[in-house]
């Protein structure tokens, strides 16, 4: 399925790896998700944010059933994070292969996927979703990234390289935020927005008006694309971060120490923001056309036919 010889091509982006590796990121994904790295999923009506560890394998479970995939079907965690989306679909009867550029989250990965007896069913490499080198063409039944694609220095680039390496009938997802043209909305939210997508190193996040992911598959050959807002789903969680942050974000702001301290800077202002229905919480599907070919002696991303 996959060249393992080559030395990954991975894009510059320090501040991707400062987010990663900062104490607070590194503590607060541990306290809150253990380790985990997206949004649980709540039914409707939901206030309470606990057990928070079965809304966030309910998530999965979300995404599990929009690949819509068979037992069996190779699948690409584009963003893998510590493991834990690969080995709950591993779990399902999926196999998985995952990709991070942070060193630390692939180590404790090999832990993870280790402890529960999954190294038949999920691998996981370092290896950047821009440059898909490592992979053939048609190589996988499905791909989604959980909250990793707003990260893109160049999403169409990945998109496309998506596109390339799912098979023919594929489907693909991505649970990711979008938002309304920021620059309609008040200025005080868009500030904070802009703020946190810079420190959180997310600016694909800053292109990702409505509507403009599900173009951007579009425009690389996908059909079928669809989205389904699941920002109701999401706010139990988000509210319990802007409980926990809300006062700590005040002297965080005095101080001026936003850029150590973005998670809960994003706490406050992302309940806000939703509140206020400047962004959503998504989960965009797709599929590639069956009759997709590749010319392979044309370029990386493939000369398709339909």
């Amino acid at each position: 399925m996959s060249s393992l010889d080559q030395e990954p091509l991975i894009n510059h982006n320090p501040s991707l790896q400062k987010y990663y590796t900062s104490l607070e990121s590194r503590i607060g994904y541990w306290l809150f998700l253990g380790g985990t790295r997206h949004f649980g999923y709540y039914h409707a009506g939901t206030y309470l944010p606990f057990p928070i560890n079965g809304a966030l394998r309910a998530m999965e479970d979300h995404l599990f059933n929009s690949l819509k995939l068979n037992p069996g079907a190779e699948v690409l965690d584009a963003g893998c994070g510590v493991g834990h989306v690969a080995i709950h679909l591993a779990r399902r009867g999926l196999r998985l292969q995952g990709i991070d550029v942070v060193d630390h989250h692939i180590e404790q990965a090999h832990r993870n996927i280790k402890a529960q007896g999954l190294e038949t069913a999920v691998t996981v490499r370092k290896m950047d979703y821009h440059n898909l080198d490592g992979f053939a063409d048609e190589s996988f039944e499905g791909i989604y990234t959980m909250e990793t694609f707003v990260h893109a220095t160049d999403p169409e680039k990945a998109a496309g390289e998506f596109f390339r390496v799912l098979k023919p009938g594929g489907s693909i997802a991505l649970y990711e935020y979008d938002h309304l043209d920021l620059n309609i909305v008040p200025k005080g939210l868009k500030d904070s927005m802009e703020q946190v997508n810079k420190y959180a190193s997310m600016p694909a996040n800053a292109r990702f008006d409505e509507g403009v992911l599900q173009r951007m598959l579009e425009e690389k050959g996908f059909q079928d694309v669809a989205v389904e807002d699941l920002s109701a789903n999401i706010m139990p969680m988000l509210r319990l971060f802007f409980v926990v942050a809300y006062i700590p974000y005040f002297f965080i702001r005095l101080l001026g120490l936003q850029a150590w301290f973005v998670n809960t800077v994003a706490g406050v202002e992302s309940y806000r923001g939703m509140h206020n229905h400047v962004w959503r919480y998504i989960a965009v599907t797709a599929r590639k056309p069956s009759d997709t070919v590749y010319d392979n002696s044309a370029t990386h991303e493939g000369k398709k036919a339909q």
